[in-house]
């Protein structure tokens, strides 16, 4: 099982079509959905997850979990109860934000200080949610330690989560590697609930040191599967046994041109440079021709350039935005 990680700002609808293009990935969490003390309309969970009119999916069939980020139990189960019924094979819960702003207001790894809120959330949503869809959690190790990190499983455990993903490092170590694989295994050892490795996963070496140290066969991708697109795809040729040759620069540059084409039709002229060079950015680490493209693209504002290095880059092959997910135009970035 090869998950897509939920990263805010990043893998939204956008990104999340086209990896699962590609391949390579079996579900995808969506960005997450604060909710502090209302009930939020339709429009607002279709903002971030649109696959919610394609019956919760991709465009190529792949599930999207809607994650929801809080700390009011009521609350998170209203919501969850609205979001399960807009149709979605389950919710997924947040506790491993480590962004201030979000630790400030109550949301994400600053719940892992309080494991019996954690336990009431989930107990909440759980039994707010159709018993046929799923509820699910991502946590990290804690929150200034990961002295708290079996009491944490425990406790969703308990509440009634199906699945726990764990990113292996704490809040205070944000994304600065190594993640500690090894806990993983420690929480495994205390419970029965399936678990998800996550963190510092960059090529196929590490996914399989990551389910070597873990004893998690399952994996959550997020910057690794950003950066090397084909990552999902050469994790899964191992494991069955084929040889894959790595996704080359030349395969890419359509899955470029379709990101571009959903840029263009869902996003505003203003940031459609700006969000193009992002995933850009993430290239670059791994293909050299990423890095003179993004050199060439750097400054650039204006979204006739983008396009038309795209036309001149890609054999001035059309992209295609037909069939996308729809999302409200009053809605787009």
């Amino acid at each position: 099982m090869i998950i897509l990680a939920p990263m805010e700002g990043l893998l939204d609808f956008v990104l999340r079509d086209v990896l699962t293009r590609i391949g390579g990935v079996d579900r995808c969490v969506s960005e997450f959905i604060r909710v502090t003390n209302t009930l939020l309309p339709e429009r607002t969970f279709l903002r971030v997850v649109p696959e919610l009119r394609n019956g919760g999916r991709t465009l190529v069939g792949v599930p999207v979990r809607p994650q929801l980020l809080g700390s009011d139990p009521a609350c998170l189960a209203d919501n969850a109860a609205r979001v399960a019924a807009m149709g979605c094979d389950g919710v997924d819960l947040n506790f491993g934000c480590p962004a201030k702003q979000v630790n400030r207001h109550g949301g994400g790894s600053v719940l892992l200080q309080d494991p019996e809120l954690l336990f009431r959330i989930v107990q909440a949503v759980r039994r707010a949610v159709p018993a046929h869809q799923v509820v699910t959690a991502k946590m990290r190790l804690g929150f200034n330690d990961d002295s708290t990190a079996e009491a944490c499983a425990l406790a969703l455990e308990a509440g009634g989560a199906s699945e726990i993903v764990v990113h292996a490092r704490t809040k205070a170590d944000a994304y600065r590697p190594p993640a500690y694989w090894p806990r993983i295994a420690d929480i495994r050892a205390v419970v029965k609930t399936p678990l998800v490795a996550n963190g510092e996963i960059w090529n196929v070496q590490d996914a399989l040191q990551a389910r070597a140290d873990s004893g998690c066969h399952a994996l959550m991708l997020g910057r690794g599967i950003v950066t090397n697109p084909g990552l999902g795809l050469a994790i899964q040729a191992f494991d069955a046994g084929q040889a894959r040759a790595a996704l080359n620069w030349q395969e890419m540059l359509p899955h470029l041109g379709i990101f571009w084409g959903h840029i263009a039709q869902h996003i505003s002229p203003r940031h459609q440079a700006g969000r193009f060079k992002q995933w850009l950015n993430f290239l670059r680490k791994h293909y050299p021709e990423a890095e003179v493209a993004y050199q060439e693209l750097r400054t650039l504002t204006e979204p006739q350039r983008i396009e038309d290095w795209l036309r001149a880059n890609t054999g001035g092959v059309a992209w295609s935005t037909q069939h996308s997910v729809e999302r409200p135009a009053a809605l787009c970035d």
